[in-house]
């Protein structure tokens, strides 16, 4: 309709709940990490060239980017009106144009080329050009819209910005749409129920009968590190998986995913956390510190390549549970038997089984999960993985018995022997929960939540307790 004045939106935080370089840098991490590296030390200083390059290495579903829904409502009231919609923002044209035609917006769109970054005094320089003085009004989110605001008929103002409160002050029309983010949608990006798996770190303390406050300062500090360091890469792995997580039926409303924390509040926490698993980590002496780095640098390893590899993604996360006893036993100075890491790793690669079972088994299709290697069709070879994890781990459990060591430490082998029925059913029942779908997403949260679970873990500690003859130096008898 002639006379009505266009409605201009900003992309980045206004439009989106997310931002369009962030997206496209981490895109490219998890597409080609040295092309993207080298794309962000090559255009740092020019940033229209680096937005470019990193189109050029990984083009982000533009239509699966979250909005902000106020906006988005405002945007479709104005076009019901016959009003025009166009997107105005810094982020690469392509990516601009493909967003306006996801949304059936304008076809006119103004954004950076290449060459010119189109923020800040140039976009409204480019703006006022095409539409005139007073001659659109404009929504943004950050002190760099101000030039555009005040060249605009009516200001939008998404989220806090106390820079735009000038703009009222002179008699300007504003108005204000809720943005921003809360403190409690980034304590949830941290994964917090997560780390109860940290508590594998007591394990080397409870299997050597080193009871003493002396060993369980340091584990508990070290636990602290593995959940800060944890936290960190938990960041990682979802930025790394932003669209996969979209197009998943529950992973969809993660932080970062649904938009509820900006990227770049992630990449500052994943510093921060990093940072202080490392401090921490090297008061706990170089051993524990090894094992960290160790720890994190897998990680990344998985986040970045791994986990899309069948097989190689299951032993990846059995060594990172490994890789946390043996952490615990640096941690509080004890010695570890080897019988007892060639015993976990497979009750690990058992529960990496059951992790993928459950997934597949919870899938709406039959198609491959967003971003791992495997399909349905792979179920029976997971289920039988999982059977060959409960059996070596149960031959090296046995073989631990008869050992010299573990007659040192368990005199009672008989009743060592007996606890290796509720370890079985144990092992085995978590394998059914994943085939029939019956559990968490991830086997070691659920079994800390599991009461029938848990019930079974204790009575297997408990006979290893009556097996070890601790039950009766603690209580007499």
């Amino acid at each position: 309709m002639a006379g009505i004045k266009p409605l201009v939106l900003d992309v980045d935080g206004t439009f989106l709940r997310t931002d369009m370089l962030f997206e496209s840098f981490w895109a490219g991490l998890g597409r080609d990490p040295a092309a993207t590296l080298r794309a962000v030390l090559r255009g740092w200083r020019t940033p229209a060239r680096l937005k470019a390059d990193l189109v050029d290495i990984a083009a982000i579903r533009t239509d699966l980017l979250p909005v902000n829904p106020a906006v988005a409502e405002l945007a479709l009231q104005s076009r019901m009106a016959g009003r025009e919609v166009i997107l105005a923002s810094a982020s690469d044209r392509r990516l601009v144009a493909g967003l306006a035609a996801d949304y059936g917006f304008s076809d006119r769109s103004f954004a950076s080329d290449g060459q010119v970054n189109l923020k800040g005094r140039a976009k409204a320089e480019a703006l006022v050009a095409a539409l005139g003085e007073r001659g659109f009004d404009y929504a943004g989110d950050s002190h760099a819209d101000l030039p555009v605001w005040e060249r605009a008929e009516n200001a939008i103002v998404v989220g806090r910005v106390p820079s735009a409160r000038a703009l009222a002050a002179r008699g300007q029309n504003v108005v204000e749409f809720d943005g921003g983010w809360a403190v409690a949608d980034l304590v949830r990006a941290l994964r917090p129920h997560q780390w109860v798996k940290n508590l594998l770190l007591i394990l080397p303390m409870i299997a050597a009968h080193r009871f003493d406050l002396a060993t369980l300062v340091p584990i508990l500090w070290g636990i602290v590190a593995f959940s800060a360091a944890a936290s960190a890469i938990y960041i990682v792995n979802d930025l790394l998986d932003l669209e996969a997580d979209r197009r998943h039926p529950t992973k969809n409303a993660r932080p970062f995913a649904s938009g509820a924390v900006p990227i770049r509040v992630g990449m500052a926490a994943f510093a921060g956390l990093g940072a202080l698993a490392l401090v921490i980590a090297a008061w706990l002496g170089p051993p524990f510190l090894a094992t960290l780095v160790l720890y994190m640098g897998l990680s990344l390893a998985y986040s970045l390549r791994l986990k899309r590899l069948r097989w190689v993604d299951i032993a990846t996360l059995a060594a990172l549970y490994t890789l946390r006893v043996v952490a615990g036993a640096a941690a509080g100075r004890v010695e570890v038997s080897i019988y007892m890491l060639i015993f976990i790793f497979p009750v690990f690669v058992t529960l990496g089984c059951v992790k993928r079972l459950t997934e597949l088994t919870l899938a709406r299709s039959d198609e491959r999960l967003p971003g791992r290697g495997y399909g349905r069709a792979d179920r029976g070879d997971l289920l039988n993985v999982a059977w060959i994890g409960i059996v070596g781990a149960l031959v090296i459990f046995f073989l631990y018995s008869v050992s010299d060591q573990g007659r040192l430490l368990y005199p009672t082998t008989w009743i060592l022997w007996a606890a290796m029925i509720p370890m079985a059913f144990w092992l085995v029942r978590m394998v059914m929960l994943g085939w029939y779908g019956k559990q968490d997403y991830d086997p070691i949260v659920f079994a800390m939540r599991d009461k029938l679970g848990i019930g079974i873990l204790m009575l297997t500690l408990s006979l290893m307790f009556w097996a070890a003859g601790l039950w009766g130096r603690w209580f007499g008898g």
